[in-house]
């Protein structure tokens, strides 16, 4: 479980990113956090595995102050949470399946890798992964030669093949089409099911985060002022969350969407 006590962000020019977050994530929960543009979602998820460093309270991930650990400590306790990226973060000249085992960089040290000489209980995982993810006849292609779409399914093998307890995932269908949008929510959702993974999600798709996930949280200045059922998103808490828009509109895409995914 993941239990966030207090958490404050406080820059040095004074701006507050956060502002005393409570939240918990059980095991196996996919969490869809959602919010305006500078509202914290980005933030929050970088303190967690502190690529940015919190000003204050707990980060406990099964009991450990995640907060309070030394940068030995910190890197040890970095393999359990994966991390997606909405750049994909990969290496560009490297192949596929080299990126996918540069996930395993915590467990098997630099030279070894920079060897590239992985046990071959990584490789054949990093081949499993690829085939459930449908990219297994791309393992020697080129990351650079890869659609968004594969790109991000790489992204997601990567952070699996840490075995982490908790998926990371910030903004990942930012720079797909709708239709890859849809496949690759759809693909990580299943996937934590599959293992029995937790997941905070930062989406900016409403939509997207309705049709998917089944707890959806709102922030709005560095605070939260949603926490429920997807369904609870009616248009007088979208607009707390986000400010005026015609909400019901974005209300029938979604019905729209639903409809579309039934017929595929």
């Amino acid at each position: 479980m993941l239990r966030l006590n207090k958490l404050v962000k406080t820059y040095k020019t004074g701006d507050q990113a956060l502002k005393s977050i409570d939240l918990e994530v059980p095991k196996g929960q996919v969490l869809a956090l959602i919010g305006p543009s500078g509202a914290g979602k980005s933030t929050l998820i970088r303190c967690i595995n502190r690529l940015v460093e919190p000003t204050g309270g707990a980060i406990l991930l099964d009991d450990v102050d995640l907060s309070k650990l030394s940068s030995g400590a910190l890197r040890k306790a970095r393999r359990e949470m994966g991390m997606i990226f909405q750049e994909y973060a990969l290496v560009e000249r490297l192949t596929v399946m080299e990126n996918v085992l540069s996930g395993r960089l915590g467990y098997v040290g630099f030279w070894r890798s920079f060897l590239r000489r992985y046990p071959q209980s990584d490789v054949d995982e990093a081949f499993r992964l690829l085939d459930r993810v449908g990219l297994l006849h791309m393992a020697d292609k080129r990351a650079d030669e890869l659609s968004g779409g594969q790109r991000q399914r790489v992204g997601i093998c990567r952070a699996l093949i840490q075995n982490p307890k908790l998926l990371l995932v910030d903004e990942p269908t930012a720079s797909l089409d709708p239709k890859t949008s849809r496949q690759i929510m759809r693909l990580i959702t299943e996937l934590c099911q599959e293992r029995g993974l937790a997941a905070i999600i930062n989406i900016h798709d409403v939509a997207l985060a309705q049709m998917f996930v089944p707890r959806v949280v709102g922030l709005r200045f560095g605070e939260i002022v949603y926490d429920g059922l997807p369904t609870g998103l009616t248009p007088d808490k979208l607009t707390e969350i986000y400010g005026e828009e015609d909400w019901e509109a974005t209300i029938e895409k979604i019905e729209d969407e639903d409809d579309i995914e039934a017929a595929e």
